[in-house]
């Protein structure tokens, strides 16, 4: 599955309302970091059917990324449930993400 491109008009739907578990990227175009765990991500997302990759410029929704307290990227959040159950600050390796996802 690819990774959905989120921002404040399709959140709800996307991530608080979905079945599944939601690892949700806060990122920005011009963060190094978050530029390199991109293809992780994408790579992540066509592995795993069980857990839903979402992607959300902070540029672009400021307002989530004060929602959910983002302060520095890339951060990784976990929802399971519309909850956030888990955080990642950071480019981690792709072994640590599927750790963080379970």
């Amino acid at each position: 599955m690819a990774v959905i491109t989120v921002n404040k008009d399709n959140f709800e739907n996307e991530v608080i309302k979905s079945e599944k578990k939601v690892l949700a990227d806060f990122n920005a175009a011009w963060c190094g970091p978050c530029r390199m765990l991109g293809p992780i991500i994408d790579e992540l997302a066509n592995e795993n059917d069980s857990v839903k990759f979402v992607s959300i410029n902070i540029d672009e929704n400021p307002e989530l990324a004060a929602q959910y307290g983002v302060a520095s990227i890339p951060c990784l959040v976990l929802f399971d449930g519309g909850n956030e159950v888990k955080r990642s600050v950071g480019l981690i390796p792709k072994d640590e993400i599927e750790s963080l996802i379970g």
